[in-house]
């Protein structure tokens, strides 16, 4: 047991779990643009703060992310639209959707394109609310912006739907072997592990039918 704990402190857990979890998705390209384009903010997550309940470090990039994207967008002449998606699921007291509204609108996103979500609270829900929102898939481009871990999961929630989402990914998850245990270490196994359970779940409810 106590080996476990160190490996999973020192990285050699974390490592080959986070490239698992990161496979196909440390790089994304910039997509095209259609000319009815909606990108899709996926939750990550709040803290509390001196400052009152913020964006989570990793929602921060995807907030990042996103901005740019719509900027890029709009450049195009395209219609562009931005979803955020994300209830409440640590119970913070609001949506992350609604918390990461005034950063979204400081990246420079029109009011006018900016829908929220702000009922779901994991993967599947986010895909389906907003599924709710869009309308039957079409040939629309539909971009999904998300960290690296995240990618897969999210993507297989949105194909459920009958989409065929272009992934964005906002930021890649580092990790580093060391000799001695550290919290990072600890974390990103919990991550890890976290999105690695979550889709082989996702795949047995699809199995059965349940989603």
């Amino acid at each position: 047991m106590a080996a476990f704990a160190w490996a999973m402190g020192a990285g050699w857990l974390a490592t080959p779990l986070l490239d698992l979890a990161q496979h196909g998705y440390r790089h994304t390209d910039v997509p095209s643009f259609a000319p009815q384009t909606t990108m899709v903010l996926m939750g990550g997550g709040t803290a509390r703060s001196d400052a009152g309940l913020v964006p989570q470090f990793n929602a921060m990039r995807r907030i990042a992310a996103i901005g740019k994207l719509y900027r890029e967008c709009r450049e195009t002449g395209a219609s562009c639209k931005v979803i955020l998606s994300g209830g409440d699921p640590q119970r913070h007291g609001q949506a992350e959707a609604d918390n990461y509204a005034p950063y979204v609108l400081a990246e420079g996103v029109a009011p006018g394109d900016l829908m929220r979500e702000n009922q779901s609270l994991n993967t599947y829900q986010n895909a389906r609310n907003v599924a709710e929102i869009v309308g039957p898939a079409h040939d629309s481009r539909l971009i999904v912006v998300t960290s690296a871990y995240h990618m897969r999961r999210s993507m297989r929630a949105f194909e459920a739907f009958g989409y065929a989402p272009v992934p964005y990914v906002s930021d890649v998850r580092p990790t580093r072997v060391t000799l001695l245990p550290r919290m990072r270490g600890f974390a990103n196994s919990e991550l890890a592990m976290h999105e690695l359970v979550g889709l082989a779940r996702f795949n047995v409810y699809r199995w059965l039918h349940l989603y």
